[in-house]
């Protein structure tokens, strides 16, 4: 196994464009925030699983068995964001159910799979009939089965909680869980690396 150059930069680190596998540690207190250096310029599409990414993976039932689900605010305005900004979102999750569509119809995300067991393909004909190329989509997962709609996009990254393997893979680790900011981080880190951040952040800048 070839050895990893970890060098300590600072959250706003603007990572540059090289094929060589550097690994960049976030100073504390955002330790366990990690970037590994991949092209996010070119990307167009940020497709994300829900449970475990955007809530926090655990399944509530009431008494009538109806499933319910947690979403924090902060991932939702860290996905208007993005839309904002120009990039498409796309929830790919393997649950069946209406509480994900819900939540999409609520931000405006058009493109909702679900009830999806094995990721890749479906991931592959979103792209098609999007008319994009793997490298102009990210994917945010947590688990095993997103690994290889992760290995397969242009940028990936995940919630701080995620699988080891997970962790291992993403190009971006994010310091928040699942269903707890992670999203949002992980929204700013792409427009931020796109150049696209100040244009959010001048809305809500006195003058």
């Amino acid at each position: 196994m070839s050895p990893r150059l970890r060098v300590s930069v600072s959250p706003c680190h603007r990572v540059p464009a090289s094929p060589c596998p550097l690994v960049f540690l976030c100073p504390a207190p955002r330790a366990d925030c990690i970037i590994r250096a991949m092209a996010t310029s070119d990307i167009k599409l940020l497709v994300m699983d829900v449970d475990g990414v955007l809530t926090d993976g655990r399944l509530y039932f009431s008494a009538r068995g109806e499933e319910l689900k947690i979403f924090d605010a902060r991932d939702g305005a860290g996905v208007k964001y993005l839309m904002r900004a120009g990039l498409d979102c796309a929830f790919l999750t393997g649950r069946e159910g209406s509480i994900a569509s819900a939540r999409a119809a609520e931000l405006g995300v058009k493109h909702v799979l679900s009830g999806i067991k094995d990721k890749e393909p479906a991931f592959r004909e979103l792209l098609a009939s999007l008319g994009l190329t793997p490298e102009q989509a990210a994917f945010v997962g947590d688990d095993l089965v997103d690994l290889p709609p992760m290995r397969l996009a242009g940028w990936s990254a995940c919630p701080a909680d995620a699988a080891a393997e997970v962790r291992e893979a993403a190009a971006y680790v994010a310091s928040a869980s699942g269903g707890r900011g992670a999203v949002r981080e992980i929204v700013e880190r792409l427009l931020k690396e796109q150049g696209r951040w100040p244009a959010i952040m001048k809305r809500y800048l006195p003058g």
